[in-house]
């Protein structure tokens, strides 16, 4: 039977192998693309160009989606019992206390962001509150301080970082070569030509697959949360039994949106979801079926 620590030992592993097979991908096709064009700069420019801005958005991430949410901070007075919770997970976890804010919204669920320790927030929607019991919301609670601790956001940060560049490099690829920019010595040489179409096949396939690299990371930090968030709490069953209710409730999130989907304890979006193996690929969070019997499957 598996236990919490290698649980959350195990995610950690595969998300760091994804993150390792992720920045030789963009290597290799960066050097395709150089080579090919005869140019580097072209890499040089995308790279500084996708950092530059994933870290504006990284250091202002906080705001941008409490704003796009319409999340409400409270105080201790306005929720003693959540502030009473939050407090001891984070005693437990060894963290500073968050921000806490409420998001009015019907279906139960919750996310954390912030770029640091110093900067977090963790939100919870009206839903998460009035239909879940205390042990219940201590385990979707205990989930998202496990995101803070486990710096999900400067990871996740990391993981834009590489797809912007991806898809910088491919589309600049692709309009160079379209105009001609292809400035090899002996434009009909036959290895010329093999490099080409690998390049355009490259350039049409390297954004989808650092999609799916980006999302297969995002879930499996899911996986992490979950197992980070039980040893918490000493207590999976709470977690499993919240997300089970999270993902019953029909209700929907009208502030959820493509962009920060990803970053609540469940998909807001329902009667959306589907179980083939192809649209699994895409899927920002794993199946809750599957979360729900790690979780049970766990020894504390």
């Amino acid at each position: 039977m598996a236990t919490l620590y290698n649980i959350a030992d195990s995610n950690v592993r595969k998300t760091w192998f994804l993150i390792t097979f992720f920045l030789v991908f963009v290597i290799l096709i960066g050097w395709l693309f150089g080579h090919i064009l005869n140019n580097q700069v072209i890499l040089y420019f995308a790279v500084a160009f996708s950092v530059l801005t994933s870290i504006s958005s990284y250091w202002y991430s906080d705001k941008i989606v409490l704003a796009t949410t319409g999340a409400k901070p409270i105080e201790k007075k306005d929720n003693p019992e959540l502030y009473r919770i939050v407090e001891n997970l984070c005693i437990t976890a060894g963290i500073p206390v968050p921000q806490i804010y409420i998001l009015n919204e019907a279906q139960p669920n919750a996310f954390a962001t912030g770029r640091d320790y110093n900067h977090a927030v963790v939100v919870v929607t009206k839903g998460l509150l009035g239909k879940l019991e205390k042990n219940e919301i201590e385990g979707v609670i205990a989930h998202e301080l496990s995101h803070i601790k486990n710096k999900d956001m400067l990871l996740m940060t990391a993981v834009v970082v590489l797809v912007g560049i991806i898809s910088l490099i491919t589309n600049f690829f692709l309009r160079i070569s379209f105009w001609g920019g292809n400035r090899n010595s002996d434009d009909n040489n036959s290895n010329n030509i093999i490099f080409l179409v690998l390049g355009i096949v490259a350039a049409i396939l390297a954004p989808i697959a650092a999609t799916l690299i980006q999302l297969s990371i995002s879930r499996n930090r899911e996986f992490l949360a979950d197992a980070s968030g039980a040893l918490l709490t000493r207590y999976p069953e709470g977690l499993a039994s919240a997300l089970e209710k999270i993902a019953s409730d029909n209700s929907q999130l009208r502030t959820a949106n493509s962009s920060n989907a990803h970053l609540f304890i469940s998909s807001p979006f329902r009667g959306k979801e589907t179980k083939s193996w192809f649209n699994k690929l895409f899927m920002t969070h794993p199946p809750i079926e599957e979360r729900v019997a790690n979780l049970r499957g766990m020894k504390v």
